[in-house]
């Protein structure tokens, strides 16, 4: 299973588009911890990879990722990270 941020230039079939996301929470005493970003990226990789086997896929092209600041007037803020891309299957001759 690969993952690409560009096109694959070799002969495949596109099965469809997969996503993901995962949220952390950031309480109010630790707002500016934004390191545990890094680890929303794994997650969101790892569920990306999953489904998309789950599939039949044997990568995902196109990959692109957007995050956002989730404010809750009451609650604490939330960093979301959500990935999609484009399922393919590789054809060999």
């Amino acid at each position: 299973m690969f993952l690409s941020t560009e096109n694959f230039p070799g002969k495949h079939q596109v099965l469809g588009i997969v996503n993901a996301t995962s949220k952390v929470m950031l309480p109010s005493d630790s707002i500016d911890q934004f390191e545990v970003f890094d680890q929303l990226f794994s997650d969101v990789k790892e569920q990306l990879t999953a489904s998309a086997s789950d599939k039949g896929a044997d990568g995902i092209v196109g990959v692109r990722f957007n995050q956002t600041v989730a404010n809750v007037q009451v609650a604490p803020k939330f960093l979301v990270l959500t990935g999609y891309g484009t399922m393919v299957k590789l054809i060999n001759k």
